[in-house]
């Protein structure tokens, strides 16, 4: 299963959040094979500071529940500073709807 998304950065933070995820943690990385992604790229358009969020999963209720699983919360509270974010720490995000595939 394919999924897309988009986030926003804060333009003064490119850096910080490129070099965050160059160092993403261990556990981090565990938890998100775990709960079944196969696939996951960030990409950033530096004039609008969007995110565009693409990953690959396998079962998409595995996927919902990475939102309450520890090391997500944390580092959810690890990007708060950089990022959009609601007011549990979680990213702004909206969904993207795929319209086309080749």
């Amino acid at each position: 299963m394919k999924k897309a998304f988009v986030m926003q950065v804060y333009p003064d933070k490119h850096q910080e959040y490129e070099q965050r995820h160059a160092q993403l943690w261990p556990e981090m990385r565990r938890m998100l094979n775990e709960h079944g992604a196969t696939s996951y790229s960030i990409f950033l358009e530096k004039e609008t500071s969007q995110l565009f969020a693409y990953l690959e999963i396998e079962d998409e209720q595995r996927w919902r529940e990475t939102a309450a699983a520890e090391i997500n919360q944390k580092w959810w509270e690890y990007m708060a500073d950089i990022m959009e974010t609601n007011e549990d720490h979680s990213p702004v995000a909206a969904d993207l709807i795929k319209v086309f595939e080749l």
